[in-house]
């Protein structure tokens, strides 16, 4: 118990110190997850002897049903229909693509056993949730590209899953019944979409439908729904993670009461399960048993990094107008997390004799692939020219938190640069009727909003309005800018609860705390 009271929340403090002082280097949080783990097991300090893969297995797959429901819900709705083909071609055929090319390489050329090659190549297929979502979003990528990273490795876990659990059955004994895998599939893929889509729709009528005046009881119904979507999914052996997936992303493109409050929530939920996932992980994994498998571990790193994933990416998304530089960096950013380590449990927990040594590579590849990938995608990034304009994160805002029915919003508009630029005052601006700005954010600055306050480049300002006046609200704010046109895609709304048809009061709630680090939607 005292690794669970004392250790355990050691070990948090730690990742997070070690990360705020490493932030400016961009190393990636669960990196430093890993590595602590990895230092406090049993092989480094070894005050922590951890070895459970049963329980390691559970309560990673709980953490990736919050992981991913909040990924789902801070995905944007125009974001995920530009890049549904895309990213619907890599979760499905890109993962066949790439463990066939890894099967390929390992067994045909390098001459690696055929059980240890078919058992790495579809467990590693897949890109991995957790760790694109914690990196990509650290990024200043086009909207486009890192939506189409997100949506892939939320979406492709079906399809690995298949993959892996075939291989196991036929190298057990098991029957691989490989003639009903393809129905499987379809079923597993369309089943969670479907699943996800009328819970998603049930839980939003269920929240405008109960209004309880503790806030504290949304949570607590957030958290069990989320649960529900997942445990109801898999009891109709569906896909969990996409059913919960498409729920956020249906309750995040919805006004439902006190969406905001659950948006807070689920992103801090989020974070805690993500960090706390690697912690395990590093502490589960034995880095002396690397010893004698290191080569092997890069080797198959280099063959999935270098070859595998860019041929899938590159069959993968033929006919599709995506520009080379776009293929490099969706190639590159392939990256591997807690999925294929999870994966890499089953022949373990089935028993196999190469299970451990699979477990081991695979562990040790995705060490590689956080660190070497994760790392380093901020330089690809800007070697290949696709960085957009980077601007500050404004350290306040505003919370609309919304307890009964309302028609107003908070509506965030980022004013475009360059910094300190000119622009209106308060008193010129065309707001719609009824429509009112609330906080002004410039840099580390609080800016009051009166009508003498004149407008400077890239200040962020908050507007309380009417949902139907949104529009009309950017159009006066960027009009003499010359962005009008382009408002839409360079400005965000913040997540927000917004309501048709909504007669009582709402409250606002002033935090002076950083802003939600989403940048795939500034």
């Amino acid at each position: 118990m005292n690794e669970v009271y004392i250790l355990g929340p050691l070990i948090l403090i730690a990742v997070v110190l070690v990360a705020a002082f490493l932030d400016r280097w961009s190393v990636p949080v669960i990196l430093i997850a890993l590595g602590a783990g990895i230092l406090f097991g049993s092989d480094v300090l070894r005050l922590w002897d951890f070895s459970d893969v049963i329980l390691t297995n559970q309560i990673a797959n709980a953490a990736l049903v919050f992981i991913l429901f909040q990924g789902g819900f801070s995905t944007r709705r125009d974001a995920f229909r530009s890049v549904a083909l895309v990213s619907g071609g890599l979760a499905t055929w890109g993962v066949i693509l790439t463990a066939a090319v890894t099967f390929l390489a390992l067994w045909g050329v390098l001459g690696w056993p055929l059980e240890k090659s078919v058992l790495l190549a579809v467990i590693i297929s897949s890109t991995d949730a957790a760790a694109t979502f914690s990196i990509l979003r650290r990024q200043a990528l086009p909207p486009r590209l890192s939506a189409t990273l997100e949506i892939e490795s939320a979406a492709n876990d079906p399809m690995a899953i298949l993959l892996t659990l075939a291989a196991v059955g036929a190298f057990t004994g098991g029957e691989a019944r490989w003639s009903i895998v393809g129905l499987e599939f379809i079923w597993k893929f369309a089943a969670g979409i479907g699943i996800g889509f009328l819970l998603g729709h049930a839980t939003i009528r269920l929240f405008n439908t109960l209004r309880p005046q503790d806030r504290g009881h949304y949570y607590v119904l957030s958290l069990g729904i989320v649960l529900l979507i997942y445990g109801l999914a898999e009891l109709a052996r569906s896909s969990g993670m996409l059913a919960v997936f498409i729920a956020g992303y249906v309750m995040g493109n919805k006004p439902f009461v006190h969406k905001q409050g659950v948006a807070n929530f689920v992103s801090a939920l989020s974070t805690v399960a993500d960090i706390s996932m690697f912690v395990l992980m590093g502490l589960l994994v034995s880095p002396r048993q690397w010893s004698n498998l290191w080569l092997d571990g890069v080797v198959l790193f280099l063959v999935l990094t270098f070859v595998a994933r860019p041929v899938a990416v590159w069959l993968g998304t033929l006919g599709m107008r995506l520009s080379t530089k776009k293929r490099v960096f969706i190639a590159w950013a392939g990256l591997r997390g807690a999925v294929p380590i999870i994966l890499a449990t089953y022949p373990v927990a089935a028993g196999m004799s190469v299970g451990q040594d699979v477990f081991n590579l695979v562990f040790f590849a995705v060490i590689l692939s956080v660190a070497i990938q994760g790392s380093t995608i901020g330089m690809v990034t800007k070697w290949l020219k696709l960085a957009t304009r980077s601007r500050p994160r404004p350290l306040y805002n505003l919370e609309l938190v919304t307890m009964a029915k309302s028609d107003m919003d908070l509506i965030v508009v980022d004013i475009p640069g360059p910094r300190g630029k000119p622009g209106p005052r308060i008193s010129d601006l065309e707001l719609p009727a009824g429509s009112v700005i609330t906080l002004i954010t410039r840099g580390e600055e609080v800016v009051v909003p009166k009508g003498g306050t004149r407008l400077q480049g890239w200040d962020q300002v908050t507007v309380l309005a009417h949902v139907k006046d949104e529009a009309a609200v950017r159009a006066a704010l960027l009009s003499s800018y010359g962005e009008r046109a382009a408002s839409r895609a360079h400005a965000h709304k913040d997540d927000h609860s917004h309501q048709d048809d909504k007669e009582q009061a709402t409250v606002i709630d002033t935090a002076a705390l950083p802003a939600p680090d989403h940048g795939a939607n500034a």
